[in-house]
């Protein structure tokens, strides 16, 4: 199932054990690497160290309570999981970075993300055209398989327009319902009767 990014962040995080409310999601961390979700940090008043961090794989269930986890145990913190540390000191946030195509067009800025509740990959790409183009279409989705390469400026995708040359080709048609010879006219001019 496709989850927008937007639906995971400011989300409670509930415990399975008390019911209460442990924290609240603040920002995703993405590997921008592979686009997988690493962690999401947390923020609330019983946190143990700051900043704390939640692994996707720890999550028992998203409801429309937040995130469910068994307790507060599966909280980890910056230098407990390496991977963790690796990605969260890349400093990279997907929102806002230029979305360009293999011929260096722009096509616009990552407005939001989707990605998939079970592998924990970014799926889609919500892209905000600019303001001429978004006239015709204001939002573009852009597939996983499509994406090139990740830079910490921008996103390159594939190119939409095929580069080969097409010949032109010039064909004569000719019109069934026109024939060449010109047909009398129907009407005479001539009196019959005086």
């Amino acid at each position: 199932m496709l989850i927008s990014n937007s639906r995971l962040l400011k989300t409670p995080v509930m415990s399975l054990q008390t019911g209460a409310k442990l924290a609240a999601t603040s920002q995703i961390l993405v590997d921008p690497r592979d686009l997988t979700i690493v962690a999401y940090q947390l923020e609330g008043p019983a946190l143990d160290e700051n900043p704390s961090f939640l692994r996707p794989t720890d999550v028992r269930e998203l409801s429309n309570l937040g995130l469910i986890v068994d307790s507060s145990d599966e909280f980890v913190g910056l230098n407990d999981v390496i991977r963790i540390t690796q990605v969260y000191d890349y400093g990279f946030d997907l929102i806002g970075l230029d979305v360009i195509d293999d011929n260096k067009k722009k096509l616009g800025k990552v407005q939001s993300y989707n990605l998939d509740s079970s592998s924990f990959s970014i799926q889609q790409l919500v892209v905000k055209r600019p303001l001429l183009k978004s006239l015709g279409e204001p939002e573009l989705l852009i597939n996983r398989t499509q994406v090139v390469e990740v830079r910490e400026s921008y996103v390159q995708v594939h190119s939409t327009h095929d580069t080969e040359s097409v010949k032109n080709v010039v064909r004569e048609y000719t019109n069934p319902f026109r024939s060449t010879n010109v047909q009398p006219e129907t009407v005479t001019t001539e009196v019959r009767w005086p």
